[in-house]
């Protein structure tokens, strides 16, 4: 059937554990978590690019320039498939990511592509009849045999593309045979593709389900997390990395989809950041679908953070478990224990992984389940990089609320009257962060914390108070800075704590003044 979605607003993930209570303020030596990525000014963290710097082969200049490109694509096709209507044959970018190529059954309809700064190109089939025939071979599905891979809509070439073995080419086309469809509009193309659900994970955003299988969590929703369906079904209990009791699988399915939700207890609070296993996390701000041919990095917690481009979109894998459409095809490497984990393009969530074939030693393709379909279909709502969640359960559909405190009035007089037990400098620009005190925690038996910071001439900064919860350091009070000046006071309970000075404009030293009671 036809999977295309709609876009939602959404984002991503990252999985918390209990919090230590402990002594007197103190300064500890080790540093019990990873640290937290600098979000670069754009939005898209510096990770983000770094990896589609590797990846793909970019600078970090054209990794910029290409996500921007691949922002302003989605929304041209948007506005362009809508004014089509049924003469949309589909849309790609070109291999340097700066073309956006549209396709259009009626060539009158050229002029209206040119006009929005995309390239026409005259097909045949709008992608509603390519998704017809991919509807009928998908009806068609039990009688593919293991020789062949699965099939997706491939619409640079205007066609539905059925992958085989190496060696049963004939195997493919008897069964694209079988289901009656026009021969112009099936191609058969050999790869050696042998998809399978990934599971076996571990690391950082690993979870247990029933004490055996591991899979890792992909988005943070308001109380719980999407993942893949073949990693549990309802009633399925989890554990996270900690082996501390996390959740219930709420719902899933498997095959036919690959989704699954888990509701978490008390015990775990989602929050809206990937971990990008390399030390820190990295925020997401929504879940608008990335176009075919835009770039998509992975994070998955065997194989890290991978990357490459999207491939075709609403495509069907037939997994020795049974067959799974409406998936999206890349050629981003996986490896078993990778399944669930989180898609990113740019700042946006797309999905979580399925499958795939091949590995990250000799490359591969992997497919993902698009996120918005699994919000849709649960009534859930994804926590927001710059928002704690609800205590809602998943499936509630509740706003989720701000993060952190308002931000605070400064008080009066000179901006550099910032006092406190612990004094701290440090230097900040836009897009970067620095923890304090020097990269480390300190521990509190509990009570008011205050804290100040004196910024830069003509800088602004964000003063952040996070607290530690076992698996990850999640923010609790929030301060911006007016006239030069952050300022934050916070009742907390014991615990070990570290503040976190963010660069929002302007250069140069700072100084951070706090006291723990």
């Amino acid at each position: 059937m036809d999977r295309r979605r709609m876009t939602a607003i959404g984002v991503l993930v990252a999985a918390a554990g209990t919090a230590a209570a402990v002594t007197l303020p103190s300064f500890a030596g080790e540093n019990p978590t990873r640290r937290t990525a600098p979000v670069a000014s754009d939005g898209v963290a510096p990770e983000v690019l770094d990896a589609l710097s590797r990846d793909l082969s970019l600078t970090r200049d054209q990794a910029a320039r290409r996500l921007k490109t691949e922002r302003w694509a989605s929304g041209t096709v948007t506005k362009l498939r809508g004014e089509l209507g049924a003469d949309y044959g589909g849309s790609w970018l070109g291999a340097d990511g700066t073309t956006l190529n549209v396709a259009v059954a009626d060539p009158a309809q050229a002029a209206r592509v040119t006009a929005a700064g995309a390239v026409p190109k005259r097909v045949e089939r709008g992608v509603a009849e390519l998704d017809a025939v991919k509807t009928r071979l998908d009806a068609a599905g039990r009688a593919a045999t293991p020789d062949v891979a699965g099939w997706y809509v491939d619409v640079a070439t205007n066609s539905v593309v059925v992958v085989a073995q190496p060696g049963a080419e004939a195997a493919g086309r008897r069964f694209a045979e079988a289901s009656g469809l026009p021969a112009g509009a099936v191609r058969v193309k050999t790869a050696d593709e042998a998809p399978r659900p990934l599971f076996d994970v571990r690391g950082g955003d690993a979870y247990f389900i029933n004490n055996a299988g591991r899979c890792s969590v992909g988005f943070s929703v308001v109380g719980g997390f999407v993942t893949a369906g073949h990693c549990g079904r309802p009633g399925d209990r989890t554990a996270g990395a900690n082996r501390v009791a996390q959740g219930t699988f709420a719902a899933s399915s498997f095959p036919g989809d690959d989704w699954g939700v888990v509701e978490v207890n008390g015990q775990w609070t989602p929050q809206g950041v990937v971990n990008d296993f390399n030390g820190g996390t990295v925020p997401v701000n929504g879940s608008t679908e990335a176009p075919v041919g835009a770039s998509v990095c992975r994070s998955g917690s065997t194989t890290g953070t991978r990357c490459g481009v999207i491939q075709a979109k609403n495509a069907t894998v037939n997994y020795p478990e049974g067959t799974v459409t409406g998936l999206t095809r890349t050629d981003v490497c996986a490896e078993p224990g990778d399944s669930g984990g989180a898609w990113l393009s740019g700042d946006q969530a797309q999905g979580v992984t399925s499958g795939g074939s091949g590995d990250c030693t000799r490359g591969g393709v992997t497919f993902f389940q698009p996120v918005n379909e699994i919000l849709q279909r649960n009534n859930l709502t994804l926590v927001t990089a710059g928002a704690q969640p609800s205590a809602s359960p998943a499936g509630g559909g509740a706003t989720a609320p701000p993060a952190s405190t308002a931000p605070a009035t400064p008080p009066a007089g000179d901006a550099t009257d910032c006092t406190g037990q612990v004094s701290r400098t440090g230097r900040i620009a836009a897009g970067r962060a620095q923890v304090q005190p020097d990269g480390r925690f300190f521990r509190v038996s509990g009570g008011a914390q205050e804290a100040c910071v004196s910024a830069p001439a003509g800088a602004r900064v964000v003063l952040e108070l996070q607290r530690f919860t076992g698996t990850t350091f999640r923010t609790v009070a929030r301060a911006g800075s007016a006239d030069g000046l952050a300022r934050l006071t916070a009742d907390t309970p014991a615990g070990a704590y570290r503040y976190r000075v963010v660069g929002l404009a302007g250069a140069g030293e700072y100084t951070l003044a706090f006291s723990a009671r």
